[in-house]
């Protein structure tokens, strides 16, 4: 098991490469953000994660201790700990122009200065309620790692975020993509069979974008039709998925990826164009589009098709417990926000179950 584990690791470490690469290209690196040096072998050294402005020596090396901590011994992916450390920045530049030098010199009401100056600069509740938690969470840290005397965010309060409902397709919607797809294959050769093993993937699992791009042709059980993916917080879980997205896997990979792939191709089960592994920016890409091309089918992204996914298992009478092991959520609150179900669903329901129906 732990020679497994740090096989998932070294992968998941490439993967996380791979997400630096369009469609087979290496990415533009950007500069180092000012005032913070990130470690040479940090998953995110280099990258442009957020702008500090005439931050101190105390804050640039406290944070670079804190990106170590985030990467390092909490194992978070490349996408939270960029956003955790964008907060701080903000946070950062902010102390820094009410002079408070040394984050072991945080107060609750500079947090608070700086969450009423978001605020004021029209900041939405969400990334108001995201920044409150950032900083809760690292004034934590700074007092358990004996950084700071105290807590400063002990008390800290956050507007509490308004949970939107992303927009999902009908299955209508769904076969409308599916069924452009297939009439234009012969036309689109190999990049066609990809992205409609993509498409059926996706709505079949529900699986998030990183988690397929992350995929090995080894992560197949084409005899159980289940697939093995890699999720948050290094959780590794298997997915059903149906004949039809079995059907499109297949033919993928006997007639479409031999066509794309090269010699540094490696395990990837999905590839770019130019035969590296898919980047997380090009399946995007390939929804956008796919689904756009369905006349008043709304314009959603992978995200919405793990939404699509989601919405027909509890429409179909899947219970919501089932949904959060498919999905991989580690609360069930977290899946909570993909229970809207149609009136439908609701009026049958009431029919058959209530005595006064």
């Amino acid at each position: 098991m732990a020679r497994r584990r740090d096989h998932r690791r070294r992968r998941r470490a490439g993967a996380r490469a791979g997400t630096r690469r369009l469609d087979g290209h290496q990415g533009h690196r950007g500069p180092a953000r000012p005032g913070l040096t990130a470690s040479r072998d940090s998953p995110i050294a280099g990258a442009r994660v957020g702008r500090v402005t005439d931050c101190s020596e105390a804050w640039a090396r406290t944070l670079a201790d804190y990106e170590h901590h985030l990467c390092q011994e909490r194992d978070l992916s490349d996408h939270t700990v960029r956003a955790y450390l964008t907060d701080l920045g903000s946070l950062a530049a902010h102390a820094t122009l009410l002079h408070v030098e040394d984050p072991a010199d945080l107060t609750i009401r500079t947090l608070r200065s700086w969450l009423a100056n978001l605020q004021t600069r029209g900041r939405a509740r969400t990334t108001m309620a995201r920044r409150s938690t950032a900083a809760r969470v690292f004034t934590a840290w700074l007092e358990r790692t004996g950084r700071a005397p105290t807590d400063a965010g002990a008390l800290l309060a956050a507007p509490k975020a308004h949970r939107t409902l992303p927009p999902a397709l009908s299955q209508s919607d769904m076969r409308g993509v599916i069924d452009a797809i297939v009439d234009s294959i012969e036309d689109d050769g190999p990049t066609g069979l990809r992205d409609l093993a993509v498409i059926e993937l996706l709505w079949a699992t529900g699986i998030r974008v990183g988690e397929l791009v992350g995929a090995d042709v080894d992560d197949l059980d084409t005899s159980r039709r289940v697939l093995r993916v890699m999720g948050k917080g290094s959780k590794e879980r298997m997915v059903p998925y149906g004949v039809p997205a079995q059907e499109a896997v297949a033919a993928w990979l006997e007639r479409g990826r031999p066509a794309l792939a090269v010699a540094g191709s490696g395990p990837a089960l999905f590839l770019g164009a130019r035969g590296g592994r898919i980047d997380a920016r090009v399946v995007r890409r390939i929804v956008h589009e796919r689904v756009g091309a369905v006349p008043d089918a709304p314009d959603v992204g992978p995200h919405g098709l793990r939404h699509t996914a989601a919405t027909h298992l509890l429409e179909g009478g899947a219970d919501l417990r089932s949904v959060q092991e498919l999905l991989g959520h580690a609360s069930l609150g977290t899946t909570q926000i993909y229970t809207h179900v149609s009136a439908d669903r609701l009026r049958a329901a009431f029919t058959q179950a209530h005595p006064r129906a």
